[in-house]
């Protein structure tokens, strides 16, 4: 779409106007056209299309697309670099990926028209939020490989807002040009607002007189205290954005501003069902399950029956009526870890643990919440032997800082003496999650 704005975009409009009927309308021709590109373009698609005796010719509606194998996770690992694009790599205009349990980034790929889809839809998000045309947008999401910077850079920028985009860290800096630009919007993860609140404070500055009006934030499951904590402490809208790069990045969900209950899937362009984790079987609207999407615009990458395992619940519409709502992300059906909007997953730790010569193989990651932040320590054993009596400070501090720069977190790190971690009876209990326990 070649609108530069939102409100030039009479499209847009219409289909946040349309009706259940006239969506799930939409959705059926469109669903039909993308089973057709995948099985014809993408060798793994025809694949798995072919094993499960299922083609494109045999979906009529909707509801047929149960048929129709999944795509999980390790369909995309096993398919890096460029096995899963659906046009000639020349037609590609950008590669974005997510990090892994190996450090080898899933890769996705976009034409011209997925990159001005998905700038018309976090466009789309952050009118809903309240964003007009010529507000300045402070970006601090990360930029790079990870969709959620250029993502949102290029949605305001399309609504016709100005960008300042700051990318993540540089705290102090960032509250400064929040005072010096003073952007009425910011993108970034609740969990770092809370740290620019704390900032702000450090500096003897009032969050409430900052220029900050509505917060768009994502990447990270949050909570309704969490957002009446932010409001309250900058006088603000605080709203949910929802997307995952495998599917396209933000802008795949909005919570509107006016209702504040649940995000609307953009589901001209999202086809969402919400599954039995254990039996996948597709549950009716109102059940908790996990997420599963299926793209119906995409060119570069499409992507079906993609289990997002995010935990929620499909709901009807209330501000946009013919788009239904899921519910804020509760969990998540594996065992990945989400700290502070970044995902980790315990074998990125084991691998750094097992590069160490001191490490013995045993350890346990702790998560706990300190004050409002989610806090990670990581509890490692010391190799008989090598054990100094003070718990190796040298080297846990060494490991920290590996950490931060491979993995982006920032961890505690306990070096215990040999035997000091905890042994269990078969399958090892890794991670020891106390966040709620406050």
């Amino acid at each position: 779409m070649s609108a530069t704005t939102l409100e030039q975009s009479s499209v847009l409009h219409a289909v946040e106007r349309a009706s259940r009927e006239e969506i799930r309308a939409l959705q059926r021709e469109r669903m039909a056209k993308v089973l057709r590109h995948a099985y014809d373009n993408v060798p793994h698609y025809r694949r798995s299309f072919d094993a499960a005796g299922v083609g494109p010719d045999d979906f009529k509606d909707l509801p047929d697309i149960a048929k129709f194998p999944f795509t999980v996770k390790t369909d995309l690992r096993d398919n890096y670099p460029f096995g899963l694009l659906a046009v000639p790599q020349e037609k590609i205009a950008r590669i974005h990926g997510s990090s892994g349990t190996t450090g080898k980034p899933i890769v996705v790929g976009y034409t011209q028209g997925d990159i001005d889809n998905w700038a018309d839809l976090v466009a789309r998000s952050i009118y809903a939020a309240g964003g007009r045309p010529g507000m300045k947008v402070h970006v601090a999401y990360g930029y790079g490989l990870f969709t959620g910077g250029l993502g949102a850079h290029y949605g305001a920028e399309r609504l016709g807002c100005t960008v300042i985009p700051m990318s993540g860290g540089m705290t102090e800096r960032q509250v400064q040009l929040i005072n010096d630009f003073k952007p009425e919007i910011i993108m970034v993860t609740p969990s770092y607002m809370l740290a620019l609140m704390d900032e702000f404070r450090r500096q003897g500055l009032d969050p409430r007189q900052s220029s900050l009006k509505i917060g768009i934030f994502g990447a990270e499951p949050w909570t309704n205290a969490m957002r009446q904590e932010i409001e309250q402490a900058f006088d603000m809208q605080a709203v949910d954005i929802y997307g995952l790069s495998e599917v396209m990045g933000p802008g795949v969900a909005q919570e509107c501003v006016e209702t504040k209950d649940g995000l609307h899937i953009w589901e001209d362009h999202f086809y969402a069902e919400v599954i039995d984790p254990n039996t996948g079987e597709v549950l009716p609207d109102g059940e908790m399950g996990e997420l599963v999407f299926t793209t119906l615009t995409k060119e570069g990458q499409p992507v079906i029956r993609y289990r997002t395992r995010d935990l929620t619940r499909l709901l009807p519409g209330t501000a946009r009526p013919g788009m239904r709502r899921m519910e804020k992300v509760t969990g998540r059906s594996d065992d990945m870890i989400i700290l502070r909007g970044v995902n980790v997953f315990p074998s990125q730790i084991e691998e750094a643990l097992l590069a160490q010569d001191w490490c013995s193989g045993h350890f346990q990651i702790r998560l706990t919440r300190e004050g409002r932040m989610d806090c990670m320590t990581i509890h490692a054993e010391c190799r008989a032997g090598l054990w100094d009596g003070e718990g190796l400070k040298q080297e846990a501090r060494a490991l920290i800082e590996q950490i931060k720069n491979t993995i982006g977190i920032s961890t505690k790190v306990v070096i215990e003496q040999p035997g000091g971690v905890e042994r269990s009876v078969g399958k090892m209990r890794r991670v020891i999650d106390r966040r709620d326990q406050g």
